[in-house]
């Protein structure tokens, strides 16, 4: 369950910015944990996703088993769909699994203008070169 508070400033156009640097879920195919890093960039409109709620719902996919691709385009809609940003961009940076990393991005529409977006700030995984 996701919830919203109402925006203090909804005639602004700003960036919310959410990382969340410790997901995991389960690999469909064996069970074993997944990893990964998200970076969750929200431009609000009438309403904000409320922090708590936001930690409890990415915490309840511990035992939820999908690929990499769905969890993160789920996890984008459902914030969506909670809060009706003008824009909402997230950033999936997920651990390797069989020695290949995969990275997921998904987002709504188009950046608003005057919208500043900074980099996510993660760097691609190199291993240990």
């Amino acid at each position: 369950m996701l919830d919203s508070v109402p925006n203090a400033h909804p005639e602004e156009v700003y960036v919310a910015r959410f990382a969340v640097p410790e997901f995991t879920c389960l690999c469909p195919v064996t069970g074993q944990p997944d990893f990964a890093h998200f970076v969750i960039d929200t431009v609000p409109a009438r309403h904000l996703v409320e922090s708590k709620s936001l930690k409890l719902f990415l915490g309840s996919f511990r035992n939820h088993a999908a690929f990499h691709e769905q969890t993160t385009v789920m996890i984008g809609k459902r914030i969506a769909q909670a809060i009706k940003p003008r824009y909402l961009r997230i950033a999936g940076y997920w651990y390797p699994r069989g020695g290949i990393p995969i990275d997921v991005f998904w987002q709504t529409g188009r950046l608003p203008k005057g919208a500043w977006l900074p980099e996510t700030g993660v760097a691609a995984y190199r291993g240990r070169g």
